[in-house]
């Protein structure tokens, strides 16, 4: 046989032996979480109930899901164990401190500006005033023309879902 006709067969058994080497990596991956394990950490089974760990026995889990809840797991059916701030944001909502050296971004844009006035003053104003944002040379006979538009607009019947223009 020529080296063109083993040339596929080469690369499919490169191929399997890569995919089975990174399965292999992975599954020890998972067993060396699972072993390092201990009691008071938080978990997450591989249907997405988080607990605490209770006791750790050799094939099993006693996992505390809530006051009075304990339940027995394989160790199999972890899916990762959690660091305990990950743990604490997720199942209690508790976010950990920011780190003081980083920036605090605003809610809003009123400390990004320079007023004169405090900020409450400023929004009591800007809540008193309306502001038009219309034509300033409006006359009188335009003003006209546009309640006569709005009233005709108005005594129009109304079309509905299944109304059209077309005959």
């Amino acid at each position: 046989m020529s080296l063109v006709t083993l040339l596929p067969f080469i690369v499919l058994i490169g191929a399997m032996f890569l995919m089975t080497r990174s399965a292999k990596k992975k599954q020890q991956q998972a067993a060396a979480m699972r072993n390092d394990m201990q009691p008071g950490s938080g978990v997450r089974t591989i249907g997405g109930m988080y607990a605490t760990v209770k006791e750790v026995n050799e094939d099993t889990v006693l996992l505390d899901a809530g006051p009075g809840v304990e339940l027995l797991f394989a160790k199999n059916a972890i899916g990762a164990v959690l660091s305990d701030d990950e743990y604490n944001r997720i199942v209690h909502g508790i976010e950990h401190d920011l780190k003081s050296d980083t920036d605090i971004v605003p809610d809003d844009a009123s400390s990004l500006t320079e007023a004169d006035e405090p900020a409450a003053d400023a929004a009591a104003a800007s809540d008193d005033k309306s502001v038009d944002l219309g034509k300033m040379d409006v006359t009188d006979d335009n003003a006209a023309e546009d309640a006569a538009a709005q009233a005709k607009a108005e005594e129009e019947p109304k079309k509905t879902d299944g109304d059209s223009d077309a005959k």
